[in-house]
């Protein structure tokens, strides 16, 4: 929030080099009534009137074209921000000299105007003036505001041949600070190294470019470089040491930031409110509000950028309640907020879902007449989308137009967040009618719901506008793809994506993930064993993946590799981790390994109970499935559906009809309805037993409509128990729920067969063969 921009940064460091590059030469000597005018020009003018009257009466003493008595002028008109009235006066003077060009490049340069100084100086080069050491630092810090990389280096070149370049700091400083701010760090280091006598103007200028260009790290060696071998007159000022708090912010490196504090401290500049506007910034950024508070506490002038500073490191820490304290106590401290402070207000009350203090500051908002522009406008609509309150934020987007750019990115991501991605999908169709630019938000939002609609060919004509439009390199917009062809089961082409493209935790686990979820479980390990070997630390969504597709391959070594790992790494063994774990063993048979884990858990959640009742249900052990299930009830958790159908299938399996229809009974009382599972694992278990009257009796009682599982689970237990008339009444009814299921047709074929009643058995061959329903072939894992 309060980072430095890189303009306003540049532009500070611009105005230190301002302060040393230009001194007035003292060669000319003049009669008394010319000291009086130059004594005059140098403390007599207040305002503009005076220095037109002090002009007109240069003009009438004959003094008009006196160069000294011009570039005064020059430089007070410019003061009075004139700079056109400068350029006037100076296009009258017949011999101009450096001095003068000088004067009228500093007019252009300290009234903003970077393309006129520029020209002044093309001007002077084709009069065949050559530049000094006074010329250089505007114009190639003109060249910087301009990102004009190629005139600053061609400026270099002649710089480098009139030989004024390594024995003049100012000079060398502003070449690191132009190649800075265009963004060629290895050239500003270049240059850094070439010059011989280096001040805190060129170290300010490097650690400022150094932060402003992503490399917060070397503006922290180069600070901590600076204060080891700088003297008296190098030490690191006020400036330097800005970008010096926001390197450690931009890092999160809040033991450094404390080193710096101390330097601070112990230099005595902690009284700049430069310096306590930094520290303020770099713990907030840090997380530590405690710390940011002590040094907001500390700044003695508190304007709008130290409280809203002080707010933003409690949003960090979504502690509105506090956010919306020091808002209150900026107000009774009489300073109106901005934009900003209220964006802040607004992110809080989104973040932390806190509905009603957000609807009542937008009203705060309206009945004070506060700033509502475009970034406060923008900050609405985002909070009313997280709130999903679709009404309100359709209104507030009603408003806008067509140029609010990220209005429009909003809307997309909010619909996809409020799960209308119809919607979504729509309204990114119409940014492109209408030729806005999408952001990697409303990307990753449509391409995540064209994937969950299954419309893969519209998302691939997405992929195909990225890519003409050169949009595929936000690592989160690459990893939506890589998500989406997953899903797709185009594989290759995400492992395309995922092999061209700068990759993250996320981008790792979306692959695996992705090969994972089609199938292709050696593969999934295959790639993880390859993230290893690159040395990157997996996560725990990573772990969970890999050790499911170790169960679903049921590989016992692969299962201990992880293991292992994590064990040896010794990452943190969170709850689903754990149960990651105990599915694996489970279905490596490794039961007893299952079991000790989770006797060693301190925390379960009804997943890790599910799993390890299942477990036991699969290798027929039910009795310790059911004393599982009753320690499950001693427990805080509570058993649902997916709890019940465990333990109904353990006892299934295991012929335990009384403790079957005991637990099928106590469903109930967890206020847990049966769906047709839970009815095809009882049906199931009175079939087994033979009590096929009961099964029967209790799919007609069924309060849903039995479809085919339940049909075809009874009809198994009429074959198995040779009830020939019940048999092929229920699969007449198996037929009716699922007439596309070959399996019912062959298994009454196969009764009829069984009792000699081979026509009947023909018949259903042939209305199997009417309907187009063909017997699946057979295969064999073998």
């Amino acid at each position: 929030m309060l980072s430095l921009r890189p303009t306003q940064s540049f532009k500070r460091f611009s105005s230190l080099l301002q302060q040393r590059l230009y001194c007035s030469p003292t060669w000319y000597h003049q009669p008394n009534d010319f000291n009086y005018l130059n004594n005059l020009l140098s403390s007599q003018i207040s305002s503009l009137q005076t220095l037109l009257q002090s002009h007109a009466f240069i003009i009438t003493n004959g003094y008009s074209r006196n160069i000294f008595i011009a570039s005064k002028l020059i430089s007070l008109y410019a003061s009075f921000h004139k700079p056109s009235c400068s350029t006037q006066l100076f296009d009258e003077i017949p011999q101009k000299d450096i001095f003068l060009w000088n004067s009228i490049i500093k007019a252009h340069f300290s009234n903003g105007e970077y393309s006129r100084a520029l020209d002044c100086y093309q001007w002077m080069r084709a009069s065949e003036v050559l530049p000094n050491h006074f010329t250089l630092p505007m114009i190639v810090a003109s060249c910087a505001e301009l990102e004009l990389v190629n005139c600053g280096r061609s400026i270099h070149g002649l710089v480098s041949k009139l030989g004024i370049f390594s024995d003049n700091s100012a000079v060398g400083s502003s070449f690191v600070y132009m190649y800075s701010k265009c963004g060629v760090l290895e050239e500003a280091h270049g240059v850094f190294d070439e010059i011989l006598f280096r001040d805190v103007v060129a170290w300010t200028a490097l650690v400022i470019g150094c932060v402003q260009n992503g490399e917060s790290k070397m503006g922290l060696e180069c600070l901590r470089e600076m204060n080891r071998i700088g003297g008296d007159g190098d030490r690191p000022n006020f400036r330097t040491l800005e970008g010096g708090f926001q390197a450690c912010g931009n890092l999160g490196d809040l033991l450094a930031g404390r080193c710096l504090h101390g330097l601070v401290v112990k230099t005595g500049m902690n009284h700049s409110q430069v310096v306590q506007s930094s520290l303020l910034s770099m713990y907030s950024k840090c997380g530590n509000p405690e710390e940011a508070h002590r040094s907001f506490c500390e700044v003695v002038k508190k304007d709008i950028i130290s409280w809203t500073a002080m707010i933003s490191a409690y949003l960090r820490m979504e502690r509105a309640t506090e956010c919306f304290g020091m808002f209150w106590e900026m107000l009774v401290s009489g300073i109106y907020p901005d934009g900003i402070v209220i964006n802040c207000m607004l992110s809080s009350f989104s973040n932390s879902m806190k509905v009603f203090e957000g609807k009542a500051f937008h009203g705060l908002i309206i009945r004070r007449g506060y700033i509502l522009d475009q970034m406060v406008q923008n900050a609405l609509l985002s909070m009313y989308c997280k709130f999903g309150f679709l009404k309100l934020a359709e209104k507030l987007f009603g408003r806008v137009n067509e140029q609010n750019i990220e209005a429009w990115n909003l809307m997309v991501s909010g619909y996809r967040k409020m799960g209308l991605i119809t919607k979504c999908i729509e309204l990114f169709r119409e940014m492109q009618y209408l030729g806005i630019e999408s952001d990697s938000n409303s990307l990753v939002s449509v391409i995540s719901s064209c994937s969950q609609l299954g419309v893969t060919h519209l998302a691939q004509s997405i992929h195909c506008y990225m890519i003409k439009n050169l949009m595929d390199e936000s690592i989160s917009v690459n990893n939506s793809l890589i998500d989406m062809y997953g899903k797709s089961g185009n594989l290759i082409i995400a492992r395309s994506i995922f092999c061209r493209v700068p990759r993250d935790m996320v981008t790792w686990n979306t692959l695996i993930s992705s090969y994972n979820n089609s199938g292709r479980f050696v593969e999934a390990l295959s790639l993880y064993d390859k993230m290893v070997l690159e040395d990157l630390k997996p996560n725990s969504a990573t772990l969970v993946t890999v050790l499911s597709a170790c169960s679903h391959l049921a590989s016992l070594e692969d299962g201990e590799k992880v293991h292992n790992y994590i064990n040896k790494r010794k990452l943190e063994f969170n709850l689903s981790i754990a149960t990651a774990l105990i599915d694996m063993y489970a279905k490596c048979g490794q039961l007893d390994k299952s079991r000790e884990i989770f006797n060693s858990m301190h925390e379960t959640d009804v997943i890790t109970w599910n799993v390890i009742i299942s477990g036991y249900g699969m290798h027929g052990d039910a009795r310790s499935a059911i004393e599982i299930f009753q320690q499950m009830e001693e427990s805080s958790s509570k058993p649902n559906g997916l709890t019940f159908l465990a333990v109904l299938s353990a006892c299934a399996h295991a012929g335990l009809v009384k403790e079957g229809k005991y637990l099928f009974g106590k469903m109930q009382e967890y206020s847990v309805t049966p769906n047709l599972k839970h009815y095809a694992c009882m049906v199931d278990l009175l079939g087994r037993s033979g009590n096929l009257q009961e099964a029967e009796a209790l799919v007609l009682s069924m309060p849903i409509s039995p479809d085919g599982g339940v049909w075809g689970t009874l009809l198994s237990s009429c074959k198995i128990h040779n009830e020939t008339e019940m048999g092929i009444r229920i699969a007449k009814r198996a037929i009716a729920s699922d007439m596309e299921n070959d399996g019912y047709y062959v298994m009454i074929s196969n009764i009829y067969s069984s009792v000699g009643k081979w026509e009947e058995a023909e018949k259903t061959r042939g209305i199997m063969k009417e309907r187009g329903v063909r017997k699946r072939t057979g295969w064999s894992a073998v």
